[in-house]
């Protein structure tokens, strides 16, 4: 009866003609296998980590690449602006306000903003009244646009 609850105790699993030497190095052999697994778990894991960060690396310098070139761009678009908002201040207001009608609202908004004050003023005077509503609004929603709300 003692022998059954001993039993009962140690487990379905054994027997009474166990090896506990054998036992014990069949363990200690699972384990440095799992020591195996995992250490080369460990390494596939670092490679990976190695790959990520020099993909990373990489795109962090397309990035970079992308930015600058959207900077050229963005510098260059400004140079163009630059150089017709000089072009319809030397104009007579006449001919400025005649040519700044047709050109697209973003551009003309553009010109319009950039121009000295007076210039503008002198043009605008000249313009069309709906049409100087409509640049304005558009020179006002520009600016609103740029204000940060929070």
């Amino acid at each position: 009866m003692v022998f059954l609850i001993i039993l009962a105790l140690v487990g379905p699993g054994f027997s009474a003609q166990e090896d506990p030497v054998k036992s014990t190095d069949q363990k200690r052999q699972e384990l440095t296998e799992k020591e195996n697994r995992l250490r080369k778990e460990e390494e596939r894991l670092k490679s990976i980590e190695k790959e990520i960060e020099t993909k990373i690396q990489k795109l962090n310098q397309l990035l970079a690449q992308v930015e600058e070139g959207l900077k050229k761009i963005e510098d260059f678009k400004s140079e163009r602006v630059n150089h017709l908002v000089k072009t319809f201040e030397a104009m007579p207001p006449e001919e400025a306000a005649v040519r700044l009608t047709t050109l697209s609202k973003p551009l003309a908004i553009q010109i319009l903003f950039k121009m000295n004050t007076k210039k503008a003023a002198a043009v605008a005077a000249l313009m069309d009244p709906k049409k100087v509503a409509e640049l304005t609004e558009g020179l006002s929603a520009k600016s609103e646009k740029k204000i940060p709300t929070k």
